[in-house]
């Protein structure tokens, strides 16, 4: 079914109209919009409009509290708090990061936790905003589980992403924003509707073996087998753990018991390249370094080398001038009242 083609402007203003007439408030509802129509641009389109129905659902069953109050709390030079107030994720992170930043710039380096979040979207997001305040950014979440441990036969952690931006002068911001399971849990849906295989090393059965059908697929494996596994931990622990919230099993499922807050949590930081050798000498040394692996021989089927973050970029200029591509079925949800 050929994708239809919705501007910018107009996708974004259906989102806003959705999440508001379920109950969020405007200013929220404008962040979210925001966040999922930067993931679309870029390709994403895991974390792109489709999570809107998703967010409309737990709306209305009242696990998202449709006008926080977020509380922050500074708990030392360079490290704070946030309270989302079971609120969205999205403008959550967004503060938190904002804070982050704001610190960073007495201290170097800042980190700010939030707790009582939900949902917040693609992280790259988030890294954008650091790096318009001229800063380094980081940042991890927590989700439920739907990943196995490498040697477990059952999920136990989530797809745990990790994000990293890097101001540039030049070129493009260099962003690198991956999940720590093997494969998008999207790829599976897409190959259970299309009634193809998937690679044996995407999923295991419920017997703990891999599998190439779709159907059997009980949880998702890391990428990098034990490598993969151990990050995901990690990010449990800098999420979940450190900020007193839940982990991997104990954390509320998005699908599902949605009348019942996530209380879910994640990590900004944030880092002043001026700290260090200074910040025009950081942004100059990142475009040396691209031009250099630019510059690199391509192996054989590669046209050249590129940067983390390089194919999104190429895709948000092709889809602001073309139109951010959606599903028929989604663009009707959308227009629908």
């Amino acid at each position: 079914m050929q994708d239809v083609l919705v501007q910018e402007k107009e996708l974004k203003a259906l989102v806003i109209k959705k999440l508001t007439e379920a109950g969020l408030n405007a200013v929220d509802a404008n962040t979210v919009a925001d966040v999922l129509v930067h993931a679309d641009l870029r390709g994403v389109r895991s974390h792109g409009v489709i999570r809107t129905e998703h967010y409309v659902t737990r709306l209305k069953a009242g696990s998202l509290n449709k006008n926080p109050t977020f509380g922050f709390k500074k708990l030392r030079a360079a490290a704070g708090l946030l309270d989302a107030d079971d609120g969205m994720g999205h403008p959550a992170c967004l503060e938190a990061m904002d804070r982050a930043c704001k610190l960073a710039r007495e201290t170097g380096i800042a980190m700010v936790g939030v707790v009582n979040g939900s949902h917040c979207g693609a992280l790259s997001y988030f890294m954008l905003h650091a790096i318009s305040k001229n800063m380094i950014g980081i940042g991890v979440t927590h989700t439920d589980k739907c990943v196995a441990p490498f040697g477990g036969s059952q999920a136990f952690f989530g797809t745990n992403p990790i994000a990293f931006g890097f101001p540039t002068r030049k070129h493009d911001p260099v962003i690198m924003d991956m999940a720590t399971s093997n494969t998008a849990f999207g790829k599976i849906l897409h190959a259970k509707e299309q009634n193809s295989s998937i690679p044996d090393d995407w999923g295991i059965d419920k017997d703990g073996k891999p599998t190439t059908d779709p159907h059997q697929v009980v949880a998702m494996t890391p990428f990098g087998a034990h490598k993969g596994y151990g990050i995901a931990l990690v990010i449990d622990v800098l999420t979940g753990v450190l900020m007193g919230a839940e982990y991997g099993p104990h954390i509320t499922a998005m699908y599902g018991d949605y009348e019942k807050p996530r209380k879910l949590a994640s990590t900004m930081i944030a880092i002043d390249p001026e700290t260090f050798a200074g910040f025009n000498h950081f942004i100059d040394k990142m475009d040396a370094m691209v031009d250099d692996l630019h510059a690199q021989p391509p192996a054989p089927g590669f046209e050249s080398v590129l940067v983390p973050g390089e194919i999104e970029w190429q895709t948000e200029r092709k889809n602001r001038e073309q139109g951010v591509p959606v599903l028929p079925s989604l663009y009707k949800y959308l227009k629908s009242e």
